[in-house]
């Protein structure tokens, strides 16, 4: 089975910028959210879709090379890159392409990347957030300075493979290439291990990160801290740490994007004689809504630069706010009375309903005079 088009996956030309490449992919992250859509097992597929393809699309190299070779260029031995994945799995594949060699580099590895899955109120999103947070993982051994070896000399060249990292055999007319067995395909080993990390270079630890959510983010918002992932063996390069943002549904306030919507109850003499009301915003203040005379359920009203931060910009979306006239209950005989005589007076559907005159004035269009 053919292998989807990353851009059809995100649902955008070949020539679209990388703004709208991000765009797409939030609206997709936020509707397939596997919180969002437990036990859906399509719309978790479709998470990793959009996922995937947003990790390739996003970065000017890897974007450059699905143009010129398409899957084929995250493919090694056959099998395709797996949705998810992180591990260093393309620097392999962008040396060859970017770097002039298609050897494989020799010596020891950088680190692996980490993810962390960081869950914050929406307020937080609105404001951003200063944290820290304790990952488990490796450090660089203290003992041999991340070298690997007790006299901190680090790894010595391969005798077996003369620092090549793999081994000939002939056979008659075949002559097969194999990783060294001595070097396990790096070049090099340890003559003389460290007891601390048994020739690793690293240790378990957990360690503090100390980290700055923006204002702004939202669900799949995806932030690279450079160098935290685990450290490389021997003094290699650490790998990245990634969090994955998830923002938890408010109380209150539903999200759309950079706009915020809440619905308000008000009374019947408030929606019937106008007034103003006092409306909740994100920020933790109060904006005052002038509500107009004859204000209808469900009427909506706009407070500009109310709704959330805007990621990287200095401005904020819109709130708006949608009111639901609220019927009173419980009444006694006295306000019973007064309702009605204020029914009697005049002609309730004519005078005071025009909703209820516009909706009956239509069935009468249709249908006639029913009986």
């Amino acid at each position: 089975m053919a292998d989807k088009d990353f851009y059809e996956i995100l649902g955008v030309g070949r020539n679209a910028s990388d703004d709208e490449i991000k765009k797409s992919y939030r609206k997709l992250a936020m509707k397939h959210h596997p919180d969002r859509n437990q036990g859906n097992a399509e719309s978790e597929k479709k998470f990793k879709e959009a996922s995937a393809a947003y990790e390739i699309l996003k970065d000017p190299q890897k974007k450059a090379a699905y143009d010129q070779y398409g899957h084929d260029a995250f493919r090694q031995g056959g099998g395709s890159q797996g949705f998810g994945d992180f591990g260093g799995g393309f620097s392999d594949i962008f040396e060859e392409f970017f770097g002039g060699s298609s050897s494989r580099q020799r010596g020891p590895s950088r680190g692996s990347d980490l993810r962390y899955n960081m869950a914050i109120s929406l307020k937080e999103a609105f404001t951003g957030k200063k944290t820290e947070i304790r990952i488990p993982g490796y450090t660089g051994c203290d003992s041999c300075d991340s070298t690997g070896s007790a006299n901190k000399s680090g790894p010595s060249t391969c005798s077996t493979c003369d620092g090549h990292g793999k081994v000939r055999s002939t056979s008659g007319f075949f002559s097969i290439e194999r990783p060294c067995p001595t070097c396990g395909g790096e070049g090099s080993s340890i003559k003389n291990p460290c007891l601390k990390c048994s020739g690793t270079g690293q240790i378990k630890k957990q360690k503090t990160i100390a980290v700055t959510i923006p204002a702004g983010v939202d669900t799949g918002t995806r932030i690279r801290i450079s160098g935290e992932g685990e450290p490389g063996q021997r003094g290699a390069g650490n790998g990245d740490l990634y969090i994955f943002v998830e923002v938890q549904k408010d109380g209150l306030f539903e999200r759309e994007e950079e706009n915020l919507f809440c619905q308000i109850p008000i009374s019947i003499i408030t929606a019937i004689l106008g007034g103003e009301i006092e409306v909740p915003t994100i920020e933790g203040k109060k904006a005052i809504l002038k509500i107009p005379a004859g204000t209808q359920s469900e009427t909506q009203f706009r407070l500009r630069g109310k709704g959330m931060s805007i990621l990287r910009q200095n401005r904020n979306g819109d709130l708006y706010v949608g009111v639901g006239v609220e019927i009173p209950v419980n009444l006694n005989s006295k306000q019973k009375a007064i309702l009605k005589d204020f029914e009697n007076e005049g002609g309730t559907l004519k005078a005071h309903s025009p909703k209820s005159q516009s909706f009956f004035r239509k069935i009468k269009e249709v249908w006639g005079d029913l009986t």
